[in-house]
């Protein structure tokens, strides 16, 4: 192991200040209506995205600071662990259900989400996985059933929630620690294939999946329904334009926008900030996703360049697939936004992915 720098990179360390300094904001001026009205308290999700975003960033730095070897060590038990929970949280009276899906474990307002956590769990595994099988990465059974066949049991016991924006996450990040490991090209144009037609079989499997497919074409079809949400997002970035209606003044988040200040935040920040608002946001993303990259193509071995590129790829995909939703290029699908949505497991989780992405950078060469 080399020797590590002082300190980590401080370009994602201000990055990521400046995205959850953006999402504790916007979380407040999104969720301050809907919050006085069920709580009496405007401020009510914007304490609690600032107490995880406070404790995220304990953990991030504190995280930044370990042995990797001690990522490595524990890949094979957390995933195991994780295996447990996920079938723990499907047992009716264990699980908690929230938003049609059965998700969450907990006693009363605390609670974790499993399949947050299997997202990580699954980078850590497959890494050490490639690590210890270098030579074998391009064949098609050691570098691509084994470790696709791990992924696709996390992915089918987080479809039996269901959570398919979670699912689609793990295996889109699973599948950059496979090109990452260098499986061959045409290994991976064949599962492309197979990885449409099974995601078809998924959408026409579930009569509310399908709507979503057709309110996604042309959500006008169903304009109080299904293309609801589709609808009343472009209606706050629309009149957004070039600087916005100012801090605290969308329209659409009085109750017309669901989910204004989770899965469509952007949305309000599109409104509120305008197109300056939501680009900078873009380019700091953009920055975040060019920094872990560099700390991947940097490390010194393969188990810590494939971490940083599976953590990387991870944040990269969720916000892609989040903004196209909310900007009505992608179907609907649930997920967040990195960052700026509320939400305690996801918020904690990723911050904590990135101090391992912090921790790498120190041995960058």
């Amino acid at each position: 192991m080399p020797k590590p720098r002082k300190a980590p990179d401080v370009v994602i360390i201000a990055v990521i200040l400046m995205l959850l300094t953006i999402g504790v904001v916007m979380v407040y001026s999104a969720s301050a209506t809907y919050s006085l009205e069920k709580f009496g308290d405007s401020f009510f999700y914007a304490k609690r995205q600032m107490f995880f975003a406070v404790l995220g960033v304990f953990l991030m730095l504190f995280v930044s600071r370990l042995n990797p070897d001690l990522f490595y060590q524990w890949a094979k038990p957390g995933l195991f662990f994780c295996f447990f929970l996920l079938v723990l949280v499907l047992i009716p009276g264990v699980g908690m259900v929230r938003g049609g899906a059965r998700s969450w474990l907990g006693i009363g307002a605390f609670s974790i989400q499993p399949s947050e956590f299997m997202k990580l769990a699954v980078i850590l595994f497959l890494a050490r996985y490639f690590m210890l099988n270098a030579r074998e990465a391009q064949t098609f059974v050691k570098g691509l059933v084994i470790p696709l066949s791990v992924a696709g049991a996390a992915f089918a016991l987080i479809m039996l929630q269901p959570d398919l924006g979670t699912g689609t996450v793990l295996l889109g990040t699973a599948m950059v620690l496979i090109f990452s490991a260098g499986l061959r090209i045409r290994y991976l144009v064949g599962l492309s294939m197979i990885g449409i037609v099974g995601f078809a079989g998924l959408v026409l499997a579930a009569p509310y999946r399908i709507k979503r497919i057709t309110a996604f074409l042309d959500p006008w079809q169903d304009a109080l329904g299904s293309g609801y949400q589709v609808i009343q997002s472009l209606f706050a970035i629309g009149p957004g334009g070039l600087m916005g209606l100012g801090l605290g003044m969308s329209r659409q988040k009085h109750l017309y926008l669901p989910e204004p200040h989770t899965d469509f935040i952007f949305s309000i920040l599109a409104e509120e900030l305008g197109f300056l608002g939501g680009g900078t946001a873009i380019v700091l993303f953009a920055v975040l996703i060019w920094r872990g990259f560099r700390v991947a193509i940097l490390s010194p071995n393969l188990f810590m360049g494939l971490v940083a590129a599976g953590v990387t790829g991870m944040i990269v995909i969720q916000a892609v697939i989040n903004i196209g939703v909310v900007t009505g290029a992608f179907p609907v699908t649930g997920i967040t936004l990195p960052f700026l949505s509320y939400g305690g497991s996801s918020l904690t989780l990723t911050l904590v992915a990135v101090g391992i992405l912090l921790n790498l950078s120190r041995y960058t060469e």
